[in-house]
């Protein structure tokens, strides 16, 4: 087939190299999410949204006009 030099397990189904690199991908996306929700009072939970398309920009517009804590003073 044409598009059988992409595949890195000679054609059974997605390899180890693959979840490799999507479980990377995943952290990469998922920890300054979490840590970002954290900080603003958020469940860091949350931040696997982020993954799922189209409910992703939904729970960005939620954030942009959900309640923030005021920042702290003097710190």
């Amino acid at each position: 087939m044409m598009m059988d030099y992409w595949r890195f397990d000679g054609g059974i189904g997605f390899s180890v190299t693959h979840w490799l690199l999507f479980a990377i991908m995943v952290m990469v996306v998922l920890y300054p999410v979490g840590r970002t929700l954290s900080r603003i009072g958020f469940s860091p939970f949350w931040s696997v949204l982020a993954l799922i398309p189209f409910i992703n920009l939904i729970a960005l517009w939620v954030l942009a006009f959900a309640d923030w804590p005021a920042p702290k003073r003097g710190a």
